[in-house]
C-alpha cells in the first residue's frame, strides 16, 4: 500500500479523535481546513477551532478560508497535492471546483447509517426519532446533500439515557477508525464505493432553540427525547412565570401521579411535572442567570406555589 497525502477537513471538537487517528495512521496529514477563528467565552475573543488548535500542536499547516470556493484557498490546497481530502464536520459546502482537486475526491464521516438522517444533526434526530440503533458512514462527497457513494459503516446502538452528547462522542471514537479503514482501503485498492440506495431516506436538519423548547403535552417518552436529544445543544428549555429555564435529563415515572401537562410538584427530595402521559422526574436544572443545581435544590430556593406550571 501506497500512503496518502491527505488534508483532513473539519472543525469542533467530535472532529478532533479523527485528526488524531489520522496523523497517527501510516497516511501523511499534509495539511488541515477549518473554519475561521470564532468569538468565544465571555470576552467573545476570537478563538481557533478545536481542530486548528489540534492541529497547531502537530505542527500541520492549516487553512482557514471564508468559504472553499475561494480562489486563493483552492491554490493553496492544489499546492499541497492532496490524494484525498478525508471530512469530519467541516461546517461548510464544498464546489465542485474544490471537490475535483484531490485525485479520491473527498471522503466525509457521517454520523448516521446513510442514507438515514441526511444533514447537519443526525445523532440529535436519531434520538428525538427513538431509533434504537444509528452508527456512521463514510461516503465520497458529491454536490447533493449527503447523498455519494458509500464506502464503509459501523453501527452503535442507542441507550435508553444517551444524550446527543453521549451518543456523538462514542461516534466519533468509533467513526476515527472507521475513516481511517476507509482510507487504507482507498490506498490499497481494496475498497470501491456504492451508491446509497434509492429507499430509507430521512433528513436531519439543524435543531433550532425553538425547537428545543418543552412541549408539556407530549407523552413523557417524547419529552425524554426531545430533551436528551437537545443536549447539549442547544439546550431544552421551558418558561416558569416567562422566565426561560433550562432542563438537564429527566426520568420517566411510570405509573406517578396524575399531574397536568406542565404542573410542577415539588416534594423534599423530587420534582416532578406533568406530561400528556406519565409525570417526568426533573434531575437538573439551570435558571437564566444562575449556575445549573440538581432540581430539588432548584425548586427549594425558588419556594414553588402549589399551582407552579411550565410553560
Amino acid at each position: 500500500m501506497t500512503p496518502l497525502r491527505l488534508v483532513f477537513a473539519g472543525t469542533p471538537e467530535v472532529a478532533v479523535p479523527t485528526l488524531d487517528a489520522i496523523a497517527a495512521s501510516v497516511h501523511e496529514l499534509v495539511g488541515v481546513v477549518t473554519r475561521p477563528d470564532a468569538p468565544a467565552g465571555r470576552g467573545r475573543r476570537l478563538t481557533p477551532s478545536p481542530v486548528a488548535q489540534r492541529a497547531e500542536e502537530l505542527g500541520v499547516p492549516v487553512l482557514k478560508p471564508v468559504h472553499p470556493r475561494d480562489p486563493e484557498f483552492q491554490e493553496a490546497l492544489r499546492a499541497l497535492d492532496p490524494d484525498c481530502c478525508p471530512v469530519v464536520a467541516y461546517g461548510a459546502l464544498i464546489p465542485r471546483s474544490a471537490l475535483d482537486i484531490p485525485r479520491h475526491g473527498w471522503v466525509n464521516l457521517h454520523f448516521s447509517v446513510l442514507p438515514a438522517w441526511r444533514g447537519a444533526a443526525p445523532v440529535q434526530h436519531s434520538i428525538w426519532g427513538g431509533d434504537e440503533f444509528t452508527g456512521a458512514t463514510t461516503f465520497r462527497i458529491v454536490e447533493a446533500l449527503d447523498a455519494g457513494p458509500t464506502f464503509g459503516v459501523m453501527t452503535e446502538r442507542i441507550r435508553p439515557t444517551d444524550t446527543a452528547g453521549d451518543l456523538l462522542g462514542r461516534l466519533a471514537e468509533g467513526g476515527a477508525s472507521l475513516l481511517v479503514a476507509t482510507l487504507d482501503g482507498i490506498a490499497d485498492g481494496s475498497l470501491e464505493a456504492r451508491e446509497q440506495p434509492a429507499d430509507g431516506i430521512s433528513l436531519a436538519p439543524k435543531i433550532t432553540v425553538d425547537d428545543a423548547r418543552v412541549d408539556w403535552k407530549e407523552p413523557a417518552v417524547g419529552v425524554d427525547r426531545r430533551i436528551r436529544a437537545c443536549t447539549p445543544g442547544p439546550g431544552a428549555w421551558t418558561t416558569l412565570d416567562g422566565e426561560r429555564v433550562k432542563l438537564g435529563r429527566v426520568e420517566v415515572v411510570a405509573g406517578g401521579p396524575e399531574l397536568a401537562p406542565g404542573a410542577i410538584r415539588a416534594g423534599k427530595n423530587e420534582v416532578l411535572v406533568g406530561t400528556g402521559s406519565d409525570p417526568v422526574r426533573l434531575t437538573e436544572i439551570k435558571a437564566f442567570g444562575k449556575r445549573q443545581m440538581g432540581a430539588a435544590d432548584w425548586a427549594r430556593g425558588v419556594r414553588l406555589p402549589e399551582t407552579a406550571t411550565f410553560e
